[in-house]
């Protein structure tokens, strides 16, 4: 079974809402395959590892790059660490808040810590021209955000699309996404 399949059997099984739509995951792998030779990947969020399954399958068969995944419930992270991973995978729990990191050429933030809190952190681990990849910005079908989560996800949006550092597009694709690159 590949890697995205057997994520999405897991979050099947424990009734996990909150995966990497596929349309989102495509996007995701498309980019990790372009990472460069020896680069750097950062996804703020496993969840059970929809996401990360995405990433990895745009970066394999290489084995010359460095996935690190940050998840802070321990036990989704158990469940992500089930998958049949490659060695250059790093998979961790704890609070993204507190991660620091050298530079990524890709990060994709896909937790509040991140994205809602933290998010000039974030931009700053970016390498020149990494590329930063929200989704999650705009209500599917049949969902209500509340006042406060709508608030939140506008700040996210005005930032991206205004910060000085970045060049930023909003994609009508997936769950909404929004696309930044940092300027050299």
């Amino acid at each position: 079974m590949n890697l995205v399949m057997a994520a999405e059997a897991r979050a099947q099984a424990v009734d996990f809402p909150y995966s990497c739509d596929p349309e989102v995951g495509r996007l995701l792998a498309t980019l990790a395959a372009q990472v460069p030779v020896g680069g750097s990947v950062l996804e703020i969020g496993t969840g059970v590892g929809a996401g990360l399954a995405w990433l990895v399958s745009g970066l394999l068969p290489r084995t010359d790059v460095t996935v690190t995944t940050i998840e802070s419930d321990r036990e989704r992270a158990a469940l992500a660490a089930q998958g049949d991973w490659p060695a250059f995978v790093d998979l961790r729990v704890g609070d993204a808040l507190e991660l620091r990191g050298e530079g990524f050429d890709l990060i994709f933030a896909d937790a509040a810590g991140g994205k809602h809190e933290g998010l000039d952190a974030t931009i700053g681990m970016l390498r020149p021209r990494g590329v930063l990849v929200v989704d999650d910005m705009v209500p599917q079908p049949g969902v209500t955000w509340d006042p406060e989560f709508t608030d939140k996800q506008e700040a996210v949006r005005r930032r991206l699309l205004t910060d000085e550092r970045l060049v930023a597009v909003e994609l009508a694709h997936g769950s909404g996404v929004i696309m930044a690159t940092r300027r050299p």
